[in-house]
């Protein structure tokens, strides 16, 4: 096990740094600021893994490493398997975990499956950002606001407040965007916002989501709070994860072991096929063990139930088996939603033996591996670069063999594809043109697009697959 290892008595720290020639921990009382209470020099274990153990009771004490590689430049990094952190994630958290969990944690248990799975793509903050949302001000915006039910009262009339839209609504999983520490927003409460692809700490909650990103534990505790809320009201909980790339290449994973993580060009600078510059590089060992350990990690200790993969085109169809695989072992086959983008940004210089989890692989992925399905996206409301392109719905001509393969899953004698489980059904994501704006740009008549838009929520809403009901907000306000 890598990271710090809480006990009453003391803790473990951890390390895998097999290029560095020293190892130096700092103990810190505040998560952001101050000086170094305790410097303690790790050491060399097997494999590349420096350790030391601090005696007593460590909860709530920050630390950060210092590594010194071989040719002696040294770098300050917190800790990439870290567990918790303070404001803006430069200084790592030891913490007794067992005192984030909610009431009755222990017990809560995912909804069982419903004969379909109907999933709806939220941000965090967006979701309650606005006055509307009928969220006190002072929990909108946070994992907070997504445990409150009952309605709201103003002058356009009474409005059910989060859970309670989710439930009227009619989905059955929330798929949250982002929710691990990143990087893009500052956590000391200013008025910013990002869609949070921009990965800093990948087992830590996003801090400008709490209510106090200044005391570790609090995140971590209302995030699980969170998900128990959305699960007792019979709402399964997906990650969009963002496991291609991190957010700057000066970054923990390249300051603990400079460029193991990352994949290269041939002339030695980083790989931008995630079009961010610094592309992770999951063939290799430990970048593989890192991210099967986050995942499970994510799955065992907030209990979600899914996984969306972001760009899933630069990670390779043996991991995304295996991560399915490894869930599967844990908690039945099927139990926990695996599935992602068969896409990338750019092209990738990905390792000869690993094969690209692209749209064109799918027959080489697990059937309970899923994929979002662009084709039926493009030949409902068309092409999704194009703004005045039409699809079926708003216009587009000789689209009805489409349709009827949309309908089918993809599934027949000359298709890649294994099962309708692998099938994501959607029209629209946050990327790219929503359905509303598509036939916003095709449609002048507003009735007519109304129409439409009922449309397209048929083919999806009753086509084979799994249905990624993204644009619900806009099918039933009418």
């Amino acid at each position: 096990p890598l990271g710090a290892l809480w006990s009453p008595a003391s803790t473990r720290f951890a390390l895998w740094a097999p290029t560095a020639r020293q190892v130096a921990l700092h103990l810190y009382e505040d998560g952001a600021a101050g000086s170094p209470l305790l410097t303690l020099e790790l050491s060399r274990g097997q494999r590349g893994v420096w350790e030391a153990v601090a005696e007593g009771d460590l909860d709530g004490r920050y630390y950060d490493f210092s590594v010194t590689d071989s040719d002696g430049i040294t770098r300050r990094t917190a800790d990439p398997w870290a567990r918790a952190c303070g404001r803006d994630g430069a200084r790592s958290m030891v913490l007794d975990l067992r005192r984030t969990d909610p009431e009755n944690w222990a017990a809560d248990t995912a909804p069982a499956h419903a004969p379909e799975d109907i999933i709806y793509e939220l941000h965090v903050r967006d979701f309650s950002h606005d006055a509307s949302s009928g969220v006190p001000e002072a929990l909108r915006g946070t994992y907070k606001a997504l445990t409150l039910t009952g309605t709201t009262l103003d002058g356009d009339g009474v409005h059910p407040t989060c859970i309670d839209y989710l439930k009227r609504l009619g989905v059955n999983y929330v798929q949250l965007m982002p929710v691990f520490d990143y990087g893009s927003v500052p956590e000391d409460g200013s008025d910013a916002f990002n869609w949070g692809y921009d990965p800093v700490n990948y087992n830590v909650p996003e801090g400008s989501y709490s209510t106090d990103p200044y005391h570790g534990e609090v995140r971590i505790r209302e995030f699980k709070q969170m998900v128990a809320a959305l699960h007792k009201a019979g709402i399964g909980v997906v990650m969009d994860v963002v496991y291609n790339h991190m957010y700057r290449q000066e970054n923990v994973l390249n300051h603990t072991v400079p460029y193991y993580f990352f994949r290269q060009n041939p002339d030695g600078t980083l790989s931008n096929g995630s079009g961010c510059g610094c592309e992770f590089c999951c063939e290799r060992p430990m970048a593989r063990r890192y991210m099967i350990d986050s995942i499970l990690y994510w799955a065992r200790e907030y209990h979600i139930d899914g996984f969306r993969f972001d760009l899933m085109g630069l990670l390779d169809t043996g991991l995304m088996n295996r991560i399915e695989k490894e869930l599967a072992l844990r908690y039945g086959k099927g139990e926990k939603m695996v599935f992602g983008e068969p896409w990338s940004a750019d092209e990738t210089p990905m390792e000869k033996q690993a094969v690209p989890a692209l749209k064109c692989h799918v027959d080489q992925l697990d059937p309970h591996v899923g994929f979002f399905c662009d084709d039926t996206r493009d030949a409902v409301k068309g092409h999704t670069f194009e703004g005045e392109e039409p699809g079926f719905v708003n216009g587009g001509e000789g689209l009805e063999e489409e349709i009827l393969a949309s309908v089918r899953a993809w599934c027949g004698p000359e298709s890649k594809v294994k099962a309708p489980s692998q099938v994501i059904t959607y029209v629209s994501a946050h990327d790219n043109w929503t359905l509303w704006d598509k036939l916003s740009l095709t449609i002048p008549d507003e009735k007519e697009r109304m129409q439409a838009n009922r449309m397209a929520a048929a083919i999806y809403m009753t086509g084979n697959g799994l249905m990624n009901s993204m644009n619900l907000q806009s099918i039933t306000a009418d």
